[in-house]
């Protein structure tokens, strides 16, 4: 057994002791903590320390990451206790992501093949959550069996969030891990999403599948594959399946629009990096602010926000719009020569910031044409002016997105800045146009 997995195999150890806070109260918990926390100080050499040190705590003899793993843990048990955090979350959120890392470090044993070890991490996190979040329950009285398939939907956006964390990080980063995915697990069990048996089982297997095809496809990393099956997966609970077709549309099409005419766009300098796979920043800079307006939604539909859930629906279906109108104009159009500053409308060389051709415009309206039309399709709510609404506000974002490129991309604003601003930017046009129609009307 390798060092890796003996110090795997303490962390999740470690996480277990999470249990006496439900089961012998905060203060016992508290103690404990701060038992583990004096030992991880006094230590500074001996078998102990090199089964428990990260590489960088031999320079300061230090073991900095046991220290501020347990300090995240405490940070997290203050938020159970002293705020409104159920303790299922944070039990759930430790066990999830120390038994998630010694999962994949046992999967390290066998194989160095990336997808494998991301799903080792995830399989494990997500039993160790779910079983961490039942044991709880039961301590705490408040086992109800239809709570099982929302632990498994808190456990898997939970696990899909800490791997893609853990893909962009360091692995002595693991006490951001724990504090983010608390943070959102948090948030989702305060929305109270009402998930079935059935229904959670299809979800994962539908976002699963497309995930794994965008990764296979090479249109997708694997920090943008975990990206994608997330956001999918929280549309498709919080939302529904139709707002999971409109997201998906925009992925499977965009994704493949960046494959168009790929060796001319290699030849002009145009072409994405890494084959045209797309990464965390690119998915989360188009992305964000549909995830948002889900988040949106299902607030409202709680009552934590005013009951206005179509609003939110509008600006999800008007931030996709741009982010497809916006992502084919920049794939089709960067393949013809001779494009115009849209500032300007002078000649400038291909894959210049704010460059347009009237073939990228087009694309453009095809793509929010498409959105608006599932839109309008999938629900009954939206009508053929609302339908209209959305094309114009993905224009709108287009035109946005191309006018930041112009102006502020590079010494400002990076590429998924430009986009995470244009995509807002498309989804308050559709949301205020529908308030307006609405009031004059």
């Amino acid at each position: 057994m390798t060092a890796p997995v003996r110090r795997a195999g303490v962390f999740a150890a470690l996480c277990t002791l999470s249990l006496v806070v439900p089961l012998f109260g905060p203060r016992v918990g508290a103690a404990v903590a701060g038992s583990v926390l004096l030992g991880a100080y006094v230590v500074t050499g001996g078998p102990l320390f090199d089964l428990l040190a990260y590489p960088g705590d031999y320079e300061d003899a230090r073991l900095y990451g046991v220290i501020t793993f347990v300090l995240a843990g405490v940070a997290l048990g203050l938020m159970a206790t002293a705020a409104s955090m159920p303790q299922t979350v944070f039990v759930g959120t430790l066990l999830l992501v120390g038994y998630g890392n010694l999962g994949e470090q046992l999967v390290r044993l066998r194989t160095d093949d990336a997808i494998v070890r991301v799903t080792g991490f995830c399989l494990t996190g997500v039993a160790a959550a779910v079983a961490g979040q039942v044991a709880t329950h039961t301590l705490i009285a408040t086992t109800a069996p239809s709570a099982i398939p929302t632990l498994v939907f808190l456990a898997a956006s939970g696990a899909l969030l800490g791997a893609l964390l853990r893909d962009v990080l360091l692995r002595s980063d693991d006490p951001i891990v724990v504090l983010t995915v608390g943070l959102l697990l948090w948030l989702l069990a305060e929305l109270g999403p009402a998930v079935a048996t059935g229904e959670i089982a299809i979800a994962l297997a539908v976002t699963i599948a497309f995930g794994y095809a965008s990764y296979a496809l090479e249109t997708a990393s694997i920090a943008g594959m975990l990206t994608g099956v997330l956001l999918g997966l929280v549309t498709i609970v919080l939302g529904s399946y139709s707002w999971f077709v409109v997201l998906i549309s925009f992925f499977a099409i965009g994704g493949l629009s960046t494959k168009f005419r790929y060796d001319r766009k290699q030849t002009l300098g145009v072409a994405e990096d890494n084959n045209g796979a797309r990464g965390s920043g690119n998915v989360l800079g188009n992305a964000a602010v549909a995830l948002v307006a889900v988040l949106g939604y299902a607030a409202s539909d709680a009552g934590f926000l005013p009951h206005e859930p179509e609003l939110f629906l509008f600006a999800f279906a008007g931030s996709i719009a741009t982010a497809m109108s916006d992502t084919l104009s920049s794939e089709i159009g960067s393949v013809f020569e001779r494009p115009r500053l849209i500032t300007t409308l002078e000649p400038v060389e291909p894959g210049t910031d704010g460059g347009v051709t009237w073939q990228g415009e087009l694309a453009g309206l095809v793509g929010a044409t498409v959105v608006a039309g599932l839109a309008y399709g999938l629900f009954p709510e939206i009508e053929l002016v609302g339908a209209a609404v959305i094309v114009a506000a993905g224009l709108v974002g287009m035109t946005v997105d191309s006018l930041l490129g112009a102006t502020l991309e590079g010494p400002v604003l990076g590429n998924q800045g430009v986009n995470f601003l244009a995509t807002l930017s498309g989804a308050l046009v559709c949301a205020l146009l529908v308030l307006s129609f609405a009031v004059l009307g």
